[in-house]
């Protein structure tokens, strides 16, 4: 569950909320058509037959009803098939829409499912997760308002040479989530820049999530989080990363006769570098000010 935003471009977030054992419930966030929305499906795992089943629970409008499965033959060659069975409120085109948008995410997720199954390399070998932290002496609301407000950090980051934010307000089909595309220019060590755009999931006071919709040369995703928890005197923010690097752009980006292993290190330092620059920014910012803005 949680490697599906790596694996899966439509996915942003996605979390186990229970399972036994053939039984998962899982919450996702998915770009559906132009938009994010937010679902919770119940899903039974049969290892044997070697299907997925799953069900929406309460579909958001128009649909009523959403169900499928996943479904996996062996070879040579391998099939997989990838059902859906849905209804609508009978709103006019809602149909047509939601076949499109179906097919379309359908489409890049089993062309994803055989892309990883292809690849020599085992994901293990190209996925790596790592994690900073800092404390700040401020309330947990500015430490939040720092990150939510993203279209300020130029004024702050250095490695920020420009940004661009749009926010979506939360709603029922979010899950609670403000929706922020964000659309950055980040500049490297050497002067040099690359562009990525990331969309975020912004929830109350204790977390923004995203993913890099348009990652750097040299991954294939990124996805991250921050965590803001409040202690009795000081504020705790936790930089989370989850990267999968490209393997046939490690020796372009990283140089010649770099290893996976040694680009999995290098992708390491260079992301932790700007996400602990972020923190000290806003340990620095937000101490010297007793918290305010």
């Amino acid at each position: 569950m949680g490697r599906w935003p790596l694996l899966f471009a439509p996915c942003i977030w996605s979390q186990e909320l229970e399972r036994t054992d053939d039984v998962q419930r899982i919450r996702l966030w998915a770009v559906v058509g132009l938009e994010v929305r937010s679902w919770t499906s119940r899903r039974v795992l049969d290892p044997a037959a070697r299907r997925i089943d799953f069900a929406q629970e309460n579909p958001a409008p128009p649909l009523t009803a959403m169900t499928g499965h996943w479904r996996f033959e062996d070879g040579p060659p391998g099939r997989l098939e990838l059902g859906h069975r849905w209804s609508t409120s009978g709103e006019p085109n809602a149909v047509d829409r939601i076949a499109a948008a179906l097919d379309a995410n359908s489409t890049v997720e089993i062309a994803a499912l055989r892309t990883w199954a292809e690849r020599p390399q085992e994901p293990d070998s190209l996925i790596v997760s790592f994690s900073d932290h800092e404390t700040v002496d401020a309330p947990a609301a500015d430490v939040y308002d720092f990150l939510y407000r993203a279209d300020l950090w130029p004024q702050y980051l250095p490695h920020v040479a420009g940004i661009d934010v749009e926010t979506v307000p939360a709603g029922e089909t979010t899950a609670g989530a403000d929706v922020q595309t964000m659309d950055m220019q980040t500049s490297a060590a050497d002067g040099s820049t690359h562009f990525t755009q990331s969309v975020r999931l912004c929830f109350g006071t204790e977390r923004i999530v995203y993913k890099q919709t348009t990652p750097p040369r040299g991954l294939l995703a990124h996805s991250g989080e921050w965590l803001v928890t409040r202690g009795p005197e000081s504020t705790r923010v936790t930089a989370r990363h989850t990267v999968a690097i490209d393997p046939e752009a490690v020796e372009e980006v990283f140089g010649a006769g770099t290893t996976t292993a040694q680009a999995m290190v290098r992708a390491r330092d260079i992301i932790g570098a700007n996400s602990r620059g972020t923190l000290r920014a806003m340990r620095d910012r937000l101490g010297d000010t007793g918290g305010g803005r």
